[in-house]
């Protein structure tokens, strides 16, 4: 039992990372927040609750199956600003440029439904290149389903810039 909890802690750190060290520090240095410190900076402290912090694309060709990273370039979870319960997405720009994929589009539509569905308000915290076009018609069908899932929320026309 020890060795499997090692090994999923392993796991979990290896996606508090997944785009690399090297890539976090590139974009650290472009003076841009990832998307973990975004979440971090935007909820109370230790409110945050990853959701699907393991999941990985199941694409191939052009090379994605040699490279599956943890989250799939996006951190969804729940927390609270100033008390008050939200749900919450923040694309990771270090994993495939944060943009969007299968698995990716899936985790912000699980998000969505789930704030819906708990009547909570939904932050979007985005930074990434649009649809992954390496995953083909999945990519895009994530894309834009999470693009129409937004305008069909109720209030979901209120932005800030």
């Amino acid at each position: 039992m020890a060795e499997r909890l090692a090994e999923l802690d392993a796991r979990k750190a290896e996606a508090r990372v997944a785009g690399g060290e090297k890539a976090i520090e590139r974009h650290q240095a472009k003076g841009k927040m990832t998307a973990r410190e975004r979440i971090e900076y935007l909820l109370d402290e230790d409110t945050f609750q990853e959701l699907d912090m393991l999941s990985r694309h199941v694409a191939s060709g052009m090379g994605l199956e040699d490279t599956r990273p943890y989250t799939d370039g996006v951190i969804t979870g729940y927390g609270k600003i100033d008390g008050r319960k939200v749900c919450v997405f923040s694309q990771d720009f270090t994993v495939f440029g944060g943009a969007v994929g299968e698995a990716h589009g899936e985790k912000i539509h699980k998000i969505m439904d789930m704030a819906t569905s708990m009547g909570l308000p939904i932050i979007g915290l985005n930074d990434g290149a649009g649809a992954r076009i390496q995953e083909g018609v999945a990519a895009l069908h994530a894309y834009g389903g999470s693009s129409f899932a937004t305008l069909a929320r109720p209030g979901s026309c209120r932005r800030s810039r």
